[in-house]
């Protein structure tokens, strides 16, 4: 809803009759498809670090599995925003036989990892453009000021105080069932989960899939500038920044940030000199194909997993007889 919302703002006069043409006598694919590439492999690396991080708790789930439960991963937040991260837990539960708890807790600590990288990657951008920074601010109507002001002390002391309450009413909720013993289990495995990263055995490979992830996930983007003409030329740094921003947009919880990607990084081309159009036209056409890109992996998966699974099913079967 809310993202339809952005895009049919933003889309509400634009001229689609003109993506024809741009499609498919101006745009060069060859640099589209090119950009597949590093965007494959940004979730390779993701499932690989994710297998590191179960090894040491004594999960050992297939590459396989991890890989293509990532790719599910992506492709189901397209329908339900934010469930991939439980759906791929699920299936290395059922494929795999991988703790669900544990699963689920290395996944809290990735995204842990993520934000601090990411973080640290607009830090320096910041600092490095900080005048079109503050410009994409002003032109949203987002300043660090108005921001400020809206933390009131009475307003922050009304949170704390509702977060508590709801704190205290369900720690006694989950004292009353009977179930208490087994969510207990559950959130000790997701803790042990959570504290993977201290047990890893290989921390400079951990970390390389780390940064791999984001550098893939760069060039994955930065790429597709080479698609059109009007794009080609605005360099690294425009693609930098649109992307640090368009990465912050997603946290927006709609499918693979549509709208508020869309926005962000219209705004940013738009800042860099690029005419609005041509912008536009840009983010919905990247924007597009990256998500066809990630069903395409995601039915990809499906099939695979299923073939496994029929496969180890039949070898079980003749193990029996």
């Amino acid at each position: 809803m809310l993202g339809g919302s952005i895009l049919y703002w933003m889309y509400r006069d634009f001229p689609f009759s003109s993506l024809d043409n741009l499609l498919w006598n101006e745009m060069h694919w060859e640099w589209m498809f090119l950009s597949f590439i590093p965007g494959i492999f940004a979730q390779v690396f993701r499932g690989l670090r994710w297998r590191q991080a179960l090894d040491p708790m004594g999960e050992h789930p297939r590459r396989s599995t991890c890989i293509n439960a990532i790719f599910v991963s992506y492709a189901s937040s397209l329908i339900i925003p934010r469930s991939g991260e439980i759906i791929r837990c699920g299936i290395l539960k059922s494929h795999d036989s991988t703790s669900f708890g544990k699963s689920l807790g290395t996944v809290i600590t990735e995204r842990i990892v993520d934000s601090f990288l990411m973080l640290l990657l607009t830090g320096a951008v910041l600092l490095y453009q900080l005048p079109v920074i503050l410009e994409f601010f002003n032109l949203t109507g987002v300043g660090f000021t108005g921001l400020l002001q809206r933390f009131t002390p009475t307003g922050i002391f009304v949170t704390i105080l509702c977060g508590c309450l709801i704190a205290v009413m369900v720690i006694f909720a989950i004292k009353q069932f009977s179930v208490a013993r087994k969510i207990k289990d559950v959130l000790r495995d997701i803790i042990e989960g959570i504290l993977s990263l201290k047990k890893v055995h290989n921390i400079p490979l951990y970390l390389f899939y780390s940064v791999g992830i984001w550098v893939s996930y760069f060039l994955h983007y930065w790429l597709t500038f080479y698609c059109f003409d009007f794009t080609a030329h605005m360099g690294i740094t425009a693609a930098l920044i649109s992307f640090c921003i368009g990465s912050i947009a997603v946290i927006v919880p709609t499918p693979n940030g549509a709208g508020s990607w869309h926005f962000a990084v219209k705004t940013i081309l738009v800042l860099y000199g690029l005419n609005q159009i041509d912008a536009v036209a840009f983010a919905l056409i990247v924007h597009s194909v990256q998500t066809l890109l990630l069903i395409a992996l995601g039915v990809y998966a499906l099939i695979a997993l299923q073939f496994i699974y029929s496969k180890n099913a039949n070898i079980g079967k003749e193990d029996t007889t």
